[in-house]
């Protein structure tokens, strides 16, 4: 055995003596001794796949997106390499990696599909070298670890310098800028790759609906000024947050004119969604089992990685349409007697289009709310007076507020308008989740954290409800 052998069997052997003491699925602590082990693991092991990597960074969406790259890129034919359950730092993408390493250093998989932290894109992208990398989005989220916008977008210039296959949301103005420095090349290519050859121009993607635009552009909306100059930006149509059509009536920067449109846009509640997407390739009709336009931002992103890797639009639509709901993201679990709705939020940005998604459900909600602040989820939640919980507060029949800092959403709930006899506090999650599901028929709908979301999945395995998220 080699002694990268040795290495990978050690790390393999603690995250099988991880999962094996129930402490979770080893989906970062392998990756993190293999990294201490062999700092370039990430680098020698994405090395040995023969189609190289892809890379997908966002704020908000990434799990979703890749998940829908990942129906796109098996339609192809494509064996993947990916960290499906979301560990997104480079503990877990050496976990996905490691994962698929067997004897003699072959790869079980010949395409690597990595979901990338943003604050960690710049690291693991030198590492993977990848091919083709999609840049969603950049909404304000955990301050208290990341810093401002500008700040990450400062890192994400690094990184998109001389990538061969770039692909940009047009619609945010902060993602689309980092498009006019593309051609500045950074990481290494092969000779015969079309980055050392000529054309770097980026790919770019957006929403061109009327339909959808708001009234005004959203209280929490970050990117509103020009990167180039510094001037307000004026919006002719907002989407999302700060998502949308803009210009900068100084300078005279512009959203970029995208070449993979959705048009024709319809929300159907907590579900589904329908566009048409437009490509160079011809246009087609996507009906999405996912709900929201966050999620038809997302398609539209894998949908724009499926144009850029040239793959036949008819793959592109057929992975969209039979994607599966990504770890807590709308995915729905038959609780007892009830349909429980997963909704993950963690930031004004996201929780305000999944509240904006639930004001399409009829009737009346029943609603767990699940907020913590521990490390992963920022211990600054300041941000739930930035969400717009006032659009659910006159709709709800009940709602329950878990998680260590159930009292403060209670009051965040108290003061958008929520009716004090319908909401409960209980700290205990078991507690909290039975309280949630007496009494009331219908979906029960829960929007929790991502340390919560993890604790809540945790619990409705151990009941019977579902797996655990490492053995979907």
């Amino acid at each position: 055995m080699t002694l990268l052998g040795a290495k990978l069997a050690a790390a393999k052997l603690a995250g099988a003596a991880t999962r094996a003491a129930g402490r979770g699925g080893g989906t970062s602590l392998p990756g993190r001794m293999l990294l201490r082990l062999e700092p370039d693991a990430i680098d020698e092991l994405a090395g040995r796949l023969p189609r190289g990597s892809i890379v997908i960074s966002a704020t908000n969406g990434k799990t979703t997106t890749a998940a829908m790259a990942a129906a796109v890129l098996e339609r192809t034919g494509a064996r993947l390499v990916h960290n499906r359950a979301g560990a997104n730092m480079a503990g877990g993408v050496a976990s996905a990696l490691l994962a698929a390493a067997g004897r003699g250093g072959r790869m079980d998989g010949d395409t690597g599909l990595f979901e990338v932290d943003e604050f960690w894109l710049p690291r693991v992208a030198a590492a993977l070298r990848p091919r083709a990398l999609l840049l969603g989005n950049l909404f304000r989220d955990q301050l208290d670890r990341y810093g401002e916008l500008d700040a990450i977008a400062d890192r994400w210039a690094e990184v998109v310098k001389g990538q061969e296959h770039l692909v940009l949301n047009a619609d945010d103005p902060l993602v689309a800028d980092l498009g006019r420095i593309n051609g500045v090349k950074s990481f290494p290519t092969t000779p015969d790759s079309r980055a050392a050859r000529k054309d770097l121009t980026p790919l770019y993607f957006g929403i061109d609906d009327d339909g959808l635009a708001l009234p005004e552009l959203q209280h929490a909306a970050d990117s509103k000024h020009c990167r180039r100059c510094g001037d307000a930006y004026v919006y002719d149509a907002a989407y999302l947050a700060h998502l949308g059509h803009y210009h900068c009536p100084n300078c005279g920067q512009r959203r970029p004119d995208p070449r993979v449109v959705a048009t024709d846009v319809r929300l159907e509640g907590v579900r589904s969604s329908r566009f048409r997407l437009h490509t160079p390739a011809g246009e087609a009709e996507v009906a999405l089992p996912l709900p929201g336009l966050y999620n038809v931002y997302n398609a539209l992103g894998a949908a724009a990685l499926g144009v850029a890797l040239e793959m036949p639009l008819g793959d592109v639509v057929a992975g969209l349409e039979h994607v599966s709901a990504a770890f807590g993201r709308a995915e729905v679990i038959r609780a007892g007697d009830r349909d429980l709705v997963l909704l993950l939020v963690k930031n004004p940005a996201g929780a305000n289009e999944v509240l904006r998604t639930l004001t399409l459900e009829g009737g009346q909600l029943d609603v767990v709310g699940l907020l913590n602040d521990r490390t992963a989820d920022g211990h600054d939640i300041s941000w739930v007076w930035d969400a717009d919980f006032e659009l659910l507060a006159p709709r709800l029949r009940a709602m329950t507020c878990g998680g260590t800092r159930a009292a403060e959403l209670a009051v965040r709930m108290k003061y958008a308008g929520a009716d004090p006899a319908a909401l409960t506090v209980e700290h205990d999650l078991a507690r909290a989740l039975d309280a949630a599901l007496r009494g009331g028929e219908g979906p029960l709908y829960a929007l929790p954290t991502y340390t919560a979301l993890l604790e809540l999945r945790e619990l409705l395995s151990r009941r019977g409800w579902t797996s655990r998220y490492w053995e979907r």
